[in-house]
């Protein structure tokens, strides 16, 4: 059987590791393997999260519109109001 050894853990992550596993009344050891058993066994459940670079990638050319750019701008133009919400100031 393989033996791990992990260097540089926080010692408030310790603590907290070895408080959770004497509630569990486990080892710290056995607290650390029931971890990676636990992940190794739902990775496959995991679905990766998209960057906001891959999101806009797939987004990009999925808006079809027959209407030029100028006429899109045309519409927005004539939609717009004025606000006379700042008209006396702040």
């Amino acid at each position: 059987m393989a033996n791990l050894q992990i260097k540089g853990i926080d010692e408030n992550l310790y603590r907290e590791l070895k408080e959770l596993a004497a509630s569990q009344n486990r080892s710290v050891s056995q607290q650390v393997l029931y971890f990676l058993k636990y992940f190794i066994a739902r990775k496959k459940a995991l679905q990766p999260v998209k960057s906001p670079g891959e999101v806009l990638l797939e987004l990009s050319g999925s808006w079809q519109d027959p209407r030029t750019s100028d006429a899109i701008v045309a519409d927005i133009r004539s939609a717009r109001e004025n606000s006379k919400k700042y008209e006396a100031g702040f």
